[in-house]
């Protein structure tokens, strides 16, 4: 056979035997220079830098031997040989480059190179022979493509159905014998299939079923996100502008609806409170030390009146007022989140003040937008706690007002309340990070007390349906592993990502199923319920105990744990003490020591910085213990979590240590946060010159002081038999029928 040799001018082509590019029978082509080129031979276009900037052509797709081969030219001069190895082709991209994209019976397919399609041994074209920039980019496409799959799974709205299918919902021959639960009864049936699940209906521990059961589960979900999204599409701009509107004027008319419901409030005979007698302690160092906290109170309230009164918070370095978006356009968080401390203490002059601006300034009519759970928790908590101490009406009148304005944000598909909330036209959203616009269980779930206080007081019942419609929907979901994950779908009513913590994201949602039972004169038996299965969950799967002996709460991300504890996560020591008491038989002791051990564990986290007060978050990894170890996690922004729970502890055990370690963080606010202006955060805990952030937040007054004062006065101050804290520290009392009441104030 004649051998060809190629022009100079050409661009490299791979090394391929001759006659089979007759055999195809292409056409001749010229190159640049005007040569003809063999028939066969596929046209190649010059390059003046060789590389993967210069042009290619389109493959030339060749069969031999029933195998497909793909020609691609090259950049650098050779020779078309007579089905001889290509030897030491340099920077060319060869043929064996496309080939694990076809099968090749001949070569083995990925391995074979192009030998498999033509017959011959052929092995420099394979893998091997890619130039390092080639590999480079197809290293990049790789990665690339592992990062889509991965971000598909844990970051796109829906992934969670694929997740809770996957990660949780784990194959049933997988899992140890002792795993294997059945069902308490039979679900809902299925919406498009009529059937009852397979955990109901099926033989427990049957994989195939179970895993049938998960894909059609997985294909419906989508397949109804397919549909809702094609029926969108499809709709003209008039029609989805009307829809538009027609959702205003819904949520416009439920707005007068609710508005309706409380024209005016009932008369409600007020009980003077039990426990609000302020009286000194005995022993003369405890009186000391309980002054000192007052007079810190003194110090944040006439600053902040000094320089920020009227608006949320103060900047004590700046010495100027600070506005969180969270509160949009209302203002005096500072005022209504200190009023039940300022009575709690005996500063009357300071809460008549506080009154003062809230009956003439306090306007919840604004056009903005808000967080539904920090208005909740610091202005409806902080009116209702003060109506309660007081017996002042303003306070309920404001707290009922603005309940009302809330109302809209349970205006979703499920009920489930939306994050976000504009008080004027009552519209609702979601935080856009929160796992495709879920809304998250610590908000959502950190309404409930403050909404039946609002019911009692308004008399009006809607306040209590909405909130105990979210456990309607928490009740009818399945929990993966027992855990309630932090996001919740308020369209679709399903969980959202299953990242599953007791810290930031879910930690009230705990408390508060703990304090809606005791706050029911322990009657709230679904509340009592749902508390203590969690705990059992939480107990299971995130608690553990490091080599050092100390327990912590990790988090559990999509079926991983990550041996992180938060700041915020410190408030469980307190709930587990607390909520000993009514634990299931032989279970109490348990759960006072557990919350004992977090104590303990809080406490290090204090002990190992610098300034002797907390990280925002802490780690058991790397050996690491109780420290943090990334720079985002270092900062303190007066955060109340670990003294709330030494003030649980020394309530509940008497034992001296909660007093010494509360008066060690007396002791650090005032060497590290406190200057002329209030007090600051600090945002690195570990080095010894203070770097403020400046915010002197209004839960320090509202919460951190307020545990202080009562860690240090008597137990009859405010007592746990008849107060419950919100998760602002605000007091509300236990709602006990009016017989038993009278009862209780009578003795």
């Amino acid at each position: 056979m004649e051998n060809f040799t190629p022009s100079p001018k050409w661009g490299l082509q791979p090394a391929v035997c001759r006659a089979c590019l007759f055999a195809k029978g292409a056409a001749p082509a010229r190159i640049a220079g005007g040569e003809p080129l063999p028939a066969g031979r596929p046209a190649a276009q010059t390059r003046a830098l060789g590389g993967l900037d210069a042009q290619e052509p389109a493959p030339q797709q060749l069969t031999a031997g029933g195998s497909e081969v793909w020609l691609l030219s090259g950049s650098a001069p050779d020779a078309w040989t007579d089905c001889q190895p290509a030897a030491a082709i340099s920077g060319a991209m060869p043929v064996g480059g496309l080939l694990p994209l076809f099968s090749s019976p001949g070569g083995g397919g990925l391995g074979g190179g192009l030998g498999g399609g033509l017959g011959g041994g052929r092995k420099g074209s394979g893998p091997a022979a890619f130039r390092l920039t080639e590999k480079f980019v197809l290293l990049l496409v790789f990665s690339a493509f592992i990062t889509l799959c991965f971000g598909a799974i844990f970051f796109l709205p829906d992934s969670s159905k694929l997740l809770s299918g996957v990660l949780f919902h784990s194959n049933p021959a997988l899992q140890p014998p002792a795993e294997h639960k059945p069902g308490l009864g039979a679900r809902a049936e299925d919406a498009a299939e009529g059937r009852v699940r397979h955990r109901e209906e099926g033989v427990p521990g049957d994989p195939g079923a179970g895993l049938e059961d998960n894909l059609a589960r997985i294909r419906e979900n989508h397949e109804r996100a397919l549909r809702e999204a094609k029926e969108t599409l499809q709709k003209l701009p008039e029609e989805i502008q009307r829809d538009i509107l027609l959702e205003k004027e819904k949520v416009a008319q439920d707005q007068l609806r609710d508005k309706d419901l409380f024209g005016g409030l009932p008369k409600v005979d007020f009980l003077p409170p039990i426990g609000v007698e302020n009286r000194e302690p005995a022993d003369a160092t405890i009186r000391e030390k309980r002054s000192k906290i007052k007079e810190m109170m003194a110090h944040a309230w006439n600053n902040y009146k000094r320089y920020a009164w009227g608006l949320n918070e103060l900047k004590p370095i700046s010495k100027e007022g600070h506005s969180s978006s969270l509160f949009g356009n209302i203002k005096g968080a500072t005022i209504v989140d200190a009023l039940d401390t300022l009575f709690i203490m005996g500063m009357k002059t300071e809460f008549q003040e506080a009154k003062s601006w809230i009956k003439k300034y306090l306007d919840f009519n604004v056009n903005a937008e808000v967080s539904v759970f920090e208005v909740n928790i610091r202005f409806v908590g902080g009116l209702l706690s003060a109506y309660y101490l007081s017996g002042e009406e303003i306070f309920r009148k404001k707290a009922v007002e603005l309940g009302v304005k809330l109302l809209p944000a349970f205006h979703s598909p499920s009920g489930i309340p939306w994050a976000l909330l504009n008080m004027k036209s009552g519209i609702g959203r979601n935080w856009p990070w929160a796992s495709g616009g879920s809304s998250i269980l610590a908000e959502f779930g950190t309404l409930h007390l403050e909404f039946m206080h609002l019911a009692h007081l308004s008399g009006n019942p809607v306040f209590a349906e909405k909130v105990m419609n979210i456990r309607t929907v928490l009740n009818k979901l399945d929990k993966p592993e027992g855990l309630y994950p932090n996001y919740l779908n308020p369209s679709s009513g399903q969980w959202g990502q299953h990242h599953v913590s007791v810290g930031g994201l879910g930690d009230s949602f705990y408390e508060y199923l703990l304090k809606a039972w005791l706050m029911s004169d322990k009657t709230d038996l679904e509340a009592k319920k749902m508390y203590f299965d969690a705990v059992q969950a939480i107990e299971t799967h995130l608690i553990r105990k490091s080599s050092g002996g100390l327990t912590y709460i990790a988090e559990w991300k999509g079926g991983l744990l990550e041996h992180k504890m938060g700041h915020l996560t410190c408030f469980a020591g307190g709930m587990f003490a607390l909520g000993a008491d009514g634990a299931p038989e032989a279970r109490a002791q348990h759960y006072l020591e557990l919350g004992a051990e977090i104590a303990r564990t809080c406490h290090e986290s204090y002990n190992r910085t610098y300034v002797k007060l907390g990280p925002e978050a802490f780690r058991f990894d790397g050996g690491v213990e109780a420290i943090a170890t990334r720079q985002n996690e270092k900062y303190y922004i007066l955060r109340p979590e670990v003294i709330e729970t030494y003030m649980y502890m020394w309530r509940l055990t008497h034992d001296p240590k909660y007093r010494t370690w509360a008066w060690e963080a007396v002791e650090a606010l005032e060497s590290h946060c406190r200057v002329n202006g209030g007090y600051s955060g600090l945002r690195d805990v570990y080095i010894a010159h203070e770097s403020y952030d400046d915010v002197q937040q209004s839960f320090f007054l509202a919460e951190t002081l307020k545990y202080l004062y009562l860690i240090f006065s008597d137990d009859d101050l405010l007592p746990l038999e008849h107060w419950i804290f919100n998760t602002e520290a605000h007091p509300f009392p236990i709602l006990r029928d009016q017989k038993k009441e009278v009862d209780v104030q009578e003795k």
